[in-house]
């Protein structure tokens, strides 16, 4: 079977300036994966600010160059896509949810019409047929056209707005999400909900989704596979709940002691697992 996303020995390299001249910040250092075609499944990208996975996440966006390795979707070299419709071929079927989703939207237009411009952007539908394409993808999230009809980003929850941006993100029929942090703006009692939500999206439309996150819980209850890195490297992947119920690097181990006590692992993390994730212990 061929990859849908293969990321093998890529780096990034910060060239850092100084009173004692320049140096050099690895920010990602020689990481290796990647997920099948056909088989969709959420794979964590998990680790605390600094560890690199924001930027390996704009690699895979193509939205910075890799210092080093390759970055291949659907066996095309990302960093070497060009022309328009190529470009627009790529945003169709990767497509990014960021961090926080009052700022994926301008204050001063209307959420639909977000909407509409990308169903007609991506889809080549006008008017009427652009408004059920908003629709569908809307109830796909739990809502509806009407109820974000005319309604500016301020007059939305977090949660809500955070959902049109996945409604959104599903109007192009994309194969890859690249999720960024999607709950860590999200009021706490809302983050279950979403998470869960990837996981309806990947049963049901079978979309692959990268989940980057610092937050073990939802990291365990909704990955399939997980990489846990540390200071731009991976320490530690496989399988979710077997790194996590019993990780063998000291600092995964550290990371599993900060954040999830035994009383989180297991069929109860949905009533006990933490909103947030507390910053392990400094290495």
């Amino acid at each position: 079977m061929s990859n849908l996303l293969t990321v093998e020995h890529v780096g990034k390299i910060y060239s850092m300036g100084g009173l004692l001249g320049r140096s050099a910040f690895h920010a990602v250092d020689d990481v290796s994966f990647a997920l099948e075609d056909g088989r969709p499944e959420i794979f964590a990208v998990v680790g605390e600010s600094g560890s690199g996975k924001t930027t390996l996440s704009r690699m895979i966006l193509s939205l910075v160059p890799p210092s080093s390795g390759t970055i291949r979707f659907r066996g095309e070299d990302v960093t070497r896509i060009r022309g328009r419709r190529a470009h627009m071929a790529f945003m169709t079927a990767v497509q990014p949810i960021f961090q926080n989703p009052f700022e994926a939207f301008n204050p001063l237009k209307q959420i639909d019409r977000y909407l509409l411009m990308t169903a007609r952007k991506f889809r080549g539908v006008p008017g009427a047929e652009a408004e059920a394409v908003a629709d569908d993808a809307l109830h796909k999230v739990g809502l509806s056209f009407a109820e974000v009809r005319g309604r500016f980003p301020h007059e939305l929850s977090g949660g809500q707005l955070q959902r049109v941006a996945i409604a959104r993100a599903l109007i192009p029929g994309p194969a890859l999400l690249v999720a960024d942090e999607p709950v860590s703006m999200v009021d706490a009692s809302l983050r279950m909900a979403i998470v869960s939500l990837f996981k309806t999206l990947r049963d049901d439309l079978g979309v692959s989704i990268v989940y980057i996150t610092h937050d073990l819980a939802t990291a365990y209850y909704i990955s399939d596979r997980i990489i846990i890195m540390q200071k731009g490297r991976v320490v530690e992947s496989g399988a979710a709940r077997a790194v996590l119920d019993n990780p063998k690097h000291p600092y995964s181990i550290q990371l599993k002691a900060s954040v999830l006590s035994p009383d989180t692992i297991g069929e109860g993390i949905l009533k006990t697992a933490p909103a947030r994730a507390a910053t392990p212990p400094a290495q």
